[in-house]
């Protein structure tokens, strides 16, 4: 069981995270899209080319949820489906180049707002005491 301190510290850096997280959100020249479809994209970025079954596992979604994600993503131009390689039965859904400039643009948006906040509302030893709480956080994600 963890100490109280601790629970109280891991109650408010949850907190604070989770309000970073909604402000940067909010920071993205492309608000309409939705969180859902955020992520979904994110992952098609880093995870390269998927199925919807697949993509709907990953964030923990129900594959008709996804479907329709999927589907708004794909009628902007965003996702572009093709063929499953060894499974007919199936498409696979890549970002487009639009895609990728809208990912861009959105991480460029959320960057540059936490880079101003940073610059304009904390002292330079806040900034370097943050520096050290990054390398630390850090470290609390598992290997």
């Amino acid at each position: 069981m963890p100490e109280k301190d601790h629970e109280h510290l891991a109650t408010e850096l949850g907190a604070a995270v989770a309000l970073l997280m909604r402000q940067m959100r909010l920071a993205s020249p492309h608000g309409e899209l939705s969180p859902t479809q955020r992520a979904a994209i994110g992952r098609i970025d880093a995870d390269g080319e998927t199925t919807i079954a697949a993509l709907a596992r990953a964030e923990r979604v129900r594959p008709q949820s996804m479907r329709l994600t999927v589907g708004s993503l794909e009628e902007r131009g965003i996702l572009a489906r093709r063929p499953h390689p060894t499974d007919g039965r199936q498409v696979v859904f890549s970002l487009t180049e639009e895609g990728r400039r809208i990912l861009a643009l959105v991480r460029q948006a959320k960057h540059n707002w936490l880079a101003v906040a940073i610059a304009d509302r904390l002292t330079p030893e806040e900034q370097r005491t943050l520096a050290t709480a990054t390398v630390l956080m850090r470290r609390l994600m598992p290997e």
